[in-house]
């Protein structure tokens, strides 16, 4: 039986990958991919971030004053692309098969896990949340404007007629992306970010996520903002938190 939230239809219908070109790529191989990068490194880090970007946006987007922010936070930053988005291979993205990318990642900086945190925004959040399960000992997770049911994302789509297909998806998004699983397995701190008024993903997200996590866990919600405008519109207040929260690991 075909893997309906693996499918190219789903892929192609949730996806955005982009091209961007990207100078002093970070190569990761990931089985026959290779995954374009970006390590921005610096002499002893309070902590290495490897950050997970959300759905239409690409590795290059976050060179620049992002990476400069977190390096004034006293980190390094692993910017993760994905499977066809920049400069790395791949026919398109998918759902479960990137979730195979992750080890890779994390496994491909000199690390140890209590001095990695997890960052995940939007659909990065997926893969921030798998990184956390495979690896609980990480320092810490961070996850903005994050998804707590990846199944009902995609359920949308479907008529409601195809109740076959909709019961399908959510067998699958209970064994792929069991979130609550997935977040109550991690051991170390979070902190959950989102905005009050998000139209893409709603707050309750941000309740669930939070409400399944483990002590000890930070939960801020911003009154201003969008989905896609929540960095920009909160920039003091959102790099106050993160840095309490890296200063807090």
């Amino acid at each position: 039986m075909e893997i309906l939230l693996n499918s190219k239809a789903v892929s192609n219908k949730y996806f955005y990958p982009r091209y961007s070109n990207l100078e002093n790529s970070y190569y990761i191989e990931s089985g026959n991919n290779k995954l374009a990068c970006y390590y921005h490194k610096i002499e002893h880090p309070k902590k290495t971030i490897i950050h997970f970007h959300g759905n239409g946006e690409v590795v290059s987007d976050y060179i620049g004053s992002f990476v400069e922010k977190i390096e004034a936070l006293g980190c390094s930053i692993l910017l993760a692309e994905y499977r066809s988005y920049g400069l790395s291979s791949g026919d398109s993205p998918s759902l479960i098969d990137m979730l195979d990318d992750i080890e890779n990642i994390i496994k491909s900086i000199d690390v140890p896990l209590e001095e990695i945190v997890l960052f995940g925004r939007s659909v990065g959040s997926i893969y921030a949340l798998h990184g956390a399960y495979l690896f609980p000992n990480i320092s810490g997770l961070v996850i903005e404007s994050g998804i707590a049911d990846v199944a009902s994302r995609i359920i949308r789509f479907v008529k409601k007629s195809r109740t076959d297909i909709i019961e399908q998806m959510r067998d699958e998004g209970r064994e792929y992306f069991d979130h609550e699983e997935k977040i109550k397995s991690f051991q170390g701190q979070t902190l959950i970010m989102h905005t009050l008024y998000d139209s893409l993903v709603s707050v309750s997200n941000a309740h669930r996520l939070y409400r399944w996590a483990n002590e000890p866990k930070k939960l801020e919600l911003f009154l201003n903002g969008d989905h896609n405008s929540i960095f920009h519109v909160n920039k003091e207040e959102y790099w106050k938190v993160l840095g309490e929260f890296i200063d807090g690991l």
